[in-house]
């Protein structure tokens, strides 16, 4: 006999397993309006509080998968090893790398679709530099599907059709001080990955100022248990650990992103430490794909994309294909607010420390980011030319760009900005950016968890 959603929030709010009916049960509730949202917060805080372990944050992964579609590609005829999706666990100016890994690997011959979400907070979301293009986030499964096979690639908001319970459950988690929860993330990440139907994840989990995860121990425990419950969801799955402890990339910001993106992609100056990430991640999609068998062949194959073009035209056909904007020069398509302003460095030396959090809240001050998930953001406003830990900096040398609608506003951000840098005298040595990686096996090499956690 099934429990009701107070019995059932009885058993884990005494610390109690709940069995994978129980989990089911609730989670159908949600969906039938039999569970009420004060309930969702009760469970919520229980799971928070008592934890899951490793079969019930699979369970609850796949009750919410369930909860909605299930992306069917049997019909396109696409092999199923090519299907890969790609995420991150976020961070300032971070959102970039799906734009520009996305078409890449997609010119070598993976297929991505990728669900992922809106910005929150000091960092920025995918979906919003989509949305910036003028493209339609808010794709049907039979939609996405359709993008997926012109451009290869698409990449789109959570729908109604798409993992609905996690929807809800995520609502009452942001007001309910309940996000951090390790189980949580992991179910609410996984079950819209499982719902796209991809048959492979790669997914960095970042950690530092510019992360949600403090330090390399909390990026480690998410790490595991996103591996734990892909495992036994038969989920193929790699997660590299990355040091996010400045700003990825030169650019903040929608507009000033997208512009970053076109130069990666166009040949253009590339930010060191982005080409490393976007390379390292698309290294790990073509070898899960199949699509080579050795890291050399893969970064020979993605240098060559990048070379003939192909790549930078696989962008334009992925926003197209979602109803984006693709004629005009990108300074028309995507124009910087006026009030251009330069944060200069008041001493010389190199720059030691950059708090990547500050310089996120900071744009969310212009504009650039939401602390509600209604806020509208600005697309124009944002940041670029960053410096990064190690540059060797002069005094009254630009430490950043501003792009903000007024004189006041930039002169608040550009406060912010210096309060969040610190520039010492002394060489400052080059961050290193990949510290681990951890791995299932299935479906690859075997079965089981493989981790390289590098010094």
């Amino acid at each position: 006999m099934s429990l009701s959603p107070a019995g059932i929030l009885r058993i884990k709010r005494d610390g109690g397993r709940l069995t994978d009916a129980d989990i089911a049960e609730f989670i159908t509730g949600i969906s039938t309006g039999r569970v009420s949202e004060g309930q969702i917060g009760a469970f919520t805080m229980a799971v928070y509080q008592h934890g899951m372990n490793a079969a019930e944050t699979a369970a609850l992964t796949l009750a919410m998968r369930d909860s909605g579609t299930v992306i069917d590609w049997s019909a396109t005829g696409l092999p199923s090893r090519c299907l890969i999706e790609k995420h991150s666990s976020g961070g300032t100016g971070d959102e970039k790398v799906s734009l520009i890994l996305a078409p890449l690997v997609a010119a070598c011959g993976v297929h991505m679709p990728m669900i992922t979400a809106r910005g929150l907070g000091h960092t920025g979301g995918e979906v919003d530099l989509i949305e910036a293009t003028g493209a339609a986030i808010a794709l049907s499964p039979d939609e996405l599907r359709h993008a997926v096979m012109e451009a290869g690639t698409a990449i789109i908001g959570p729908g109604p059709d798409i993992a609905p319970a996690d929807a809800a459950i995520y609502r009452v988690r942001d007001v309910t001080a309940t996000v951090e929860s390790v189980a949580l993330i992991t179910s609410s990440i996984l079950s819209k990955k499982l719902a796209s139907g991809a048959s492979g994840l790669v997914m960095s989990v970042n950690y530092g100022s510019a992360a949600f995860m403090a330090d390399a121990g909390e990026a480690a425990t998410l790490a595991a248990s996103l591996i734990e419950t892909a495992e036994l969801a038969a989920l193929p799955m790699v997660v590299p650990i990355v040091q996010l402890n400045e700003v990825m990339g030169s650019a903040v910001g929608s507009y000033p992103q997208l512009h970053e993106v076109l130069r990666f992609l166009s040949g253009g100056a590339r930010d060191p430490r982005l080409e490393e990430l976007v390379m390292g991640l698309s290294i790990e999609v073509l070898l899960m794909a199949g699509i080579v068998t050795d890291t050399a062949d893969a970064r020979k194959m993605l240098a060559l994309r990048l070379a003939d073009g192909s790549a930078l035209a696989r962008f334009w056909r992925m926003i197209g294909a979602m109803g984006g904007r693709v004629e005009g020069y990108p300074d028309i398509l995507w124009p910087l607010a006026p009030e251009r302003l330069a944060v200069v460095a008041p001493v010389s030396g190199y720059v030691a420390v950059v708090d990547a959090f500050a310089v996120g809240m900071a744009m969310v001050g212009l504009g650039a980011g939401r602390m509600l998930p209604d806020d509208r953001i600005d697309h124009g406003v944002g940041l670029s030319d960053m410096a990064h830990v190690g540059d060797r900096i002069e005094t009254g040398q630009p430490l950043c760009i501003l792009h903000a609608r007024d004189p006041a506003s930039a002169r608040i951000a550009a406060t912010a900005i210096l309060d969040a840098i610190t520039v010492i005298p002394d060489p400052v040595p080059r961050p290193q950016l990949f510290t681990g990686r951890m791995t299932t096996v299935r479906g690859l090499a075997g079965s089981g968890l493989s981790v390289d956690t590098q010094k």
